[in-house]
């Protein structure tokens, strides 16, 4: 079975249905499973990594621990915008070959808290690329807009090992 299609990517384990937590970036609607958000936050500026991939903006101390911000407009290759007093950083816990880690991604705004129903989750379409759909959960019709349902541990996890030797190579 193919890792976008519905039966995988809705469910949960024991149950039909769970919530999503909604932005905004590029006048799309995007969702994440709300148990990995750990954190929403204003945008402050965070501290450059030399060398990092253009994506990957810096890093924040939150509370003492050193966490990588992204900017998911310039990860998706969409037009740079300044950000604005809306513009959030989420923070999310991503699973990644060294095991859990927080991740702040950056994002226009958030939306809402929604209910996903496993049957209403759609598969992705093929669009000629394995990569280009490789991180979609799903698609969700909700209301007059569809919600991208984003895989935040394939978005980000692979990227997140490379990005902590890294900076391991640069604390060193």
């Amino acid at each position: 079975m193919s890792s976008n299609s519905p039966a995988n990517n809705g469910r949960r384990p024991g149950g039909e249905s769970h919530q999503v937590l909604t932005f905004v970036l590029g006048g799309e609607t995007y969702g994440v499973d709300i148990l990995r958000v750990q954190e929403i936050r204003g945008w402050s500026s965070v501290t450059r990594i030399p060398h990092s991939p253009r994506h990957v903006l810096g890093v924040l101390n939150l509370r003492g621990s050193i966490v990588p911000i992204v900017d998911l407009r310039m990860r998706f290759e969409l037009e740079q915008v300044e950000y604005t007093p809306v513009t959030v950083i989420i923070v999310v816990s991503v699973a990644a070959g060294n095991g859990r880690r927080d991740f702040g991604v950056v994002v226009d705004g958030v939306s809402d808290v929604v209910d996903v129903k496993a049957a209403e989750v759609k598969a992705a379409p093929e669009l000629g690329s394995k990569s280009a759909t490789d991180y979609i959960r799903g698609l969700l019709p909700y209301s007059d807009r569809m919600i991208v349902l984003l895989d935040i541990d394939r978005l980000i996890g692979t990227e997140l090992t490379a990005l902590s030797a890294h900076l391991a190579s640069q604390a060193a």
